[in-house]
């Protein structure tokens, strides 16, 4: 048996040694292949729990919004209520027409918030993102159906800035007209300067009011002269009331007690003393009649009739003279003409 010196006959020894080692590499390969597949199993559950805490396994209901532009709408975007996250955007799509559809995707459990009277707005702000938004004041309205088709209402808070900005140029322009030199209100401040320095001076009021100092001046004159005639006329209505209380005194006798009863109470007395003289000759004049009738019927004693009469009739003509007496006394303390005369039957 020949030996060939380029392949030497192997070793015995090194046979054990490599059969170990392929078992380590395939230990580790198979290490490996497990690490992997539960790596991708960790993925693959991170994937599931994502997606159903993201509800892609929840019943949806979609909401298609219309708009003119789409701008700040991005896929993925909330649709919020009352602040609250209630939908998705999944799809965004322009029309045929131009125009944009938002196709929203809301789970059912939120549904119920969206009714056929919900309004969605879709708000652009100088300052963070775009917002759709919807609004539903009546929650009795019968529920938004599936694939409703809504308008969007749109906000831009940076569209008004061009307006803002003009009317700001036109505030501006017209401040710089109403500050210039020769502007009304230059005028009026001037004006108003040389009225307050009249007022300072003495008189000034006047002089402002009436426009020179000769028409204040007379002014001035008509108010004193108004001053003395008042004076006057308190003077005479203080005389008035004096002699007014003296009238008042004579006549009624106001004079305080002990005081005269004045024209009116003498009056009542001297009437009530022609009240009892007239009722003193009505009763003698009574007593005429019955004398006379008394006479007629004793025509036999004529004498003793006729001296009866006599007396009488003097008795008469003595309360006669009393009556005028009294009479002439009235009219002297109450001089109001009366008719005095008596007549007898």
């Amino acid at each position: 048996m020949t030996m060939d010196a380029d392949n030497p006959p192997p070793n015995p020894i090194d046979a054990p040694a490599d059969n170990a080692g392929a078992a380590s590499d395939r230990r580790l390969e198979r290490r490996a292949a497990g690490l992997l597949l539960l790596l991708l199993a960790l993925l693959c559950a991170a994937a599931l729990y994502i997606m159903l805490a993201r509800g892609v396994f929840e019943p949806t209901q979609r909401v298609v919004l219309t708009a003119d532009d789409s701008e700040g709408v991005v896929v993925g975007m909330n649709l919020t209520f009352s602040g609250f996250a209630i939908g998705r955007v999944q799809r965004i799509e322009l029309t045929e027409e131009g125009n944009v559809r938002i196709l929203v995707d809301v789970p059912r459990k939120d549904a119920h918030w969206l009714r056929t009277s919900s309004v969605f707005t879709l708000s652009r702000g100088l300052v963070g993102n775009t917002a759709i938004r919807a609004y539903s004041g009546v929650l009795s309205d019968p529920p938004l159906p599936d694939g409703a088709v809504r308008k969007v209402l749109v906000g831009d808070a940076s569209a008004e800035i061009p307006k803002l900005l003009s009317a700001a140029r036109d505030i501006l322009q017209n401040v710089s007209t109403l500050t210039a030199p020769d502007a009304a209100l230059a005028g009026t401040l001037a004006n108003t300067q040389a009225m307050t320095g009249k007022l300072n001076t003495p008189g000034g009021a006047l002089g402002v009011l009436m426009g020179n100092p000769q028409d204040a001046g007379k002014l001035l004159a008509v108010l004193d002269r108004t001053n003395t005639a008042l004076a006057s006329v308190d003077q005479l209505l203080r005389r008035s009331d004096g002699l007014v209380s003296k009238a008042d005194a004579q006549l009624f006798g106001n004079g305080g007690p002990g005081a005269p009863g004045g024209l009116v109470g003498d009056g009542r007395a001297a009437v009530a003393q022609i009240n009892g003289l007239l009722a003193e000759a009505r009763g003698s004049l009574k007593k005429v009649d019955g004398l006379l009738e008394e006479a007629q019927g004793a025509a036999r004693n004529a004498r003793i009739a006729t001296t009866d009469l006599g007396t009488l009739r003097a008795e008469v003509e003595a309360s006669l003279r009393k009556v005028e007496n009294l009479v002439n006394e009235v009219n002297r303390k109450w001089p109001l003409a009366r008719d005095t005369e008596v007549k007898l039957p």
